[in-house]
């Protein structure tokens, strides 16, 4: 009688464990709706706002915490990024002039500044050709700057390649796709730009324009 019970209560705390979960929602396919389509659906999304951890490393050092972030279409954003609670950089661009507390190098500037912009902006390229690699199920959209490759179903980006204009490039992948209303996004996100790479997982995050 005792092990009917506990049968009976474990039964009963299993369905309760499992309706209380979150239900997966599984990321719609696009196979037979045009390219350029999805693409330009996305185009009316004027601002990015996002919270997330983050982690930069510039060689053997590494400075972890937390940012807010305000970015626009054109590049205009507002980074804090806190660690242990405290403010530890401020970064404000306006057409592109850039201004930082404490002040940071070139280098680190680019990647918080335009590679940001560009890995969250991932759909807007111009004046692109397309490549499609049937056997990966990827679209391959590059144009003179940029090199943008997506999942041919989901048509979400992997990575990300652009090109400066000294001879560098910023280099970003994509992992662990999430939704926020009608809008897919990549939660993990890494940055790499000379010796400074930059892992982005985001809490949160909310697109004006849509």
């Amino acid at each position: 009688m005792r092990v009917l019970l506990r049968l009976s209560f474990l039964s009963i705390a299993l369905t309760f464990l499992f309706s209380c979960a979150p239900k997966r929602v599984e990321i719609p396919t696009y196979e037979g709706i045009d390219l350029e389509e999805v693409l330009s659906a996305k185009n009316t999304i004027s601002s990015i706002d996002a919270t997330f951890s983050i982690i930069l490393k510039k060689d053997d050092t590494e400075m972890r915490g937390q940012g807010v972030l305000n970015i626009l279409k054109n590049g205009d954003l507002s980074l804090r990024i806190y660690s242990f609670g405290f403010l530890a950089l401020e970064v404000i661009s306006e057409k592109g002039v850039i201004k930082s507390a404490p002040r940071i190098d070139r280098n680190r500037s680019k990647v918080l500044t335009e590679g940001l912009r560009d890995c969250l902006f991932w759909w807007d390229i111009q004046d692109y050709e397309v490549e499609v690699d049937e056997k990966d199920s990827i679209y391959h959209l590059k144009n003179i700057s940029r090199d943008v490759w997506l999942d041919k179903k989901t048509m979400l980006p992997i990575r990300q390649r652009v090109a400066l204009k000294n001879g560098r490039e910023l280099h970003m992948s994509y992992e662990d796709m999430e939704k926020m209303g009608d809008v897919w996004y990549p939660s993990k996100i890494m940055i790499q730009f000379s010796q400074y790479s930059v892992k982005l997982k985001i809490k949160d995050i909310s697109f004006a324009g849509v």
